[in-house]
């Protein structure tokens, strides 16, 4: 290298331009390494949807951490995965790749061979009892606390606090209409009369029975006559034949185990010219709340709502951040059909 550094000099390339291309080479090297690897390969098969503590990942590639935690290291030099800690568990994720860049085109396109590759049948079996163990985790939640509901809800973010905000947001989304429109986890019923003044059809679909209970209780004490109460998850055979012009999602991803499959469920009963409305947690370090408050997950990056929605073939069309309280900060993110034009 001060062989090559010396003829550069004399070449009259300045040292910054030398470095920027030594830079680049030492990146594009490092990233042919992280993926030169069948195991790390399919690390990044299974953090397609989800973000999975090592732990989760050593149990489904029944590895040992030290000799896993030795790949993600070299996975996450080559920016092919981004890691946070929740407490005392470490949780990695896919990093979104940068298109402006070369390399980041190159990150997208090994990410995108990466899911035309099929997942083995054993792998497929233990990451559905992993997704199967999370959401058993926030059912039983839901059912011995559903009468304190709205307590523990107002420990992290009360309805009140951005209630407004999604309102409005609902108000001047760009819909090509107001006829149908869906809410996921309706929790009290908060939200169904805002949605049964402005749309004329109204489904409520709760996979916790308890809490669509409180919703219809809810819902009839105001005299709402024009809702349809769906107990089940975003799978349910109701929501194929459905055509949304909008769907609410509020406060509800961070309880349930894979974010970036409901998603991907949504957008397949989005009616073209709809909106998918989210509003969430911002990424935040309160990891009492997985115990209080039944979270699975403490918030998420704004880039990885984006990342998952695009992967469904949604794009952004708004999004707003609320200031934070408490340790927390709200986002509400308006998504729709991407363009074909």
């Amino acid at each position: 290298m001060p062989a090559l550094t010396e003829a550069r000099e004399d070449a009259g390339i300045p040292a910054g331009e030398s470095r920027e291309a030594d830079n680049a080479i030492e990146l594009l090297a490092g990233l042919c390494k992280a993926s030169g690897d069948s195991l790390r390969l399919r690390v990044l098969k299974l953090l397609r949807q989800d973000s999975l503590a090592v732990q989760e990942l050593c149990t489904l590639l029944d590895m040992r951490q030290p000799a896993l935690s030795h790949h993600l290291k070299v996975m996450a030099g080559a920016g092919l995965v981004t890691s946070r800690r929740e407490g005392n568990t470490i949780f990695y994720r896919r990093a979104v790749p940068e298109p402006q860049s070369a390399l980041g085109q190159l990150q997208a396109a090994l990410l995108a061979s990466v899911d035309e590759l099929p997942l083995e049948a054993l792998l497929r079996e233990r990451l559905s009892e992993l997704r199967n163990e999370r959401e058993q985790s926030s059912r039983t939640f839901f059912q011995q606390h559903a009468d304190e509901f709205r307590e523990q809800q107002d420990l992290i973010a009360s309805y009140e606090q951005y209630a407004d905000t999604v309102a409005q947001a609902l108000a001047e989304a760009p819909l090509a209409q107001r006829h149908t429109v869906l809410e996921v986890g309706p929790g009290d019923g908060d939200f169904l009369t805002t949605l049964s003044e402005g749309f004329e059809r109204v489904v409520a679909l709760d996979s916790a029975e308890e809490m669509l209970a409180r919703s219809k209780a809810r819902a009839a004490d105001a005299g709402l006559g024009n809702i349809e109460f769906v107990h089940g998850d975003t799978r349910h055979p109701r929501l194929k034949a459905l055509s949304a012009d909008c769907i609410v999602v509020n406060m509800v991803l961070h309880h349930n185990p894979s974010p970036a499959d409901i998603l991907q469920d949504l957008a397949g009963c989005l009616a073209p010219g709809g909106v998918l409305l989210v509003t969430d947690l911002c990424r935040h370090d309160q990891d009492w709340a997985r115990e209080a408050c039944g979270d699975l997950w403490l918030g998420f990056e704004p880039e990885e709502l984006a990342s998952w929605a695009s992967s469904a073939g949604l794009t952004e069309n708004a999004g707003i951040y609320l200031a934070q309280r408490n340790g927390f900060q709200v986002q509400v993110r308006l998504f729709g059909h991407q363009s074909t034009s």
